[in-house]
């Protein structure tokens, strides 16, 4: 690959995509029991100041078990996504919407455990 190759780092968000039935107690465990400051954002998504990182708890209707989605900061989403394609990473933009003109793309790990690809400064 010639010129510019894109830049990682790990990003401050990370989501916890949870069965319905698990979402209440889950924002009770880490408002109530571990004290941490919660937002509700919406009905569906709570936002859990974690720290350094912001955990997002969000109630995914027909989720079977709890998962983590990790997101990656990168200085350009165009030269990252062929950097990815180069390396026959797998992109899985059908997991869930972003919003229009997001600087960004949703990937897997070989793991299987979905990460978000984006620019930076796009994370409210």
């Amino acid at each position: 690959m010639s010129g510019k190759r894109a830049k990682f780092s790990g990003g401050r968000n990370v989501a916890m995509k949870l069965p319905p039935d698990e979402f209440a107690d889950t924002v009770v465990f880490y408002r109530d029991t571990l004290g941490l400051p919660v937002e509700f954002r919406s009905p569906t998504a709570v936002l859990v100041e974690f720290g350094p990182m912001r955990l997002w708890l969000d109630r995914i209707e027909g989720q079977r078990q709890a998962e983590l989605w990790l997101e990656v900061v990168v200085d350009d989403a165009d030269q990252a996504a062929k950097v990815l394609k180069e390396a026959n990473v797998k992109r899985c933009d059908g997991v869930e919407p972003l919003p229009t003109g997001f600087r960004g793309f949703w990937i897997k790990n070989p793991a299987g455990l979905v990460h978000l690809v984006a620019e930076p400064g796009q994370d409210d």
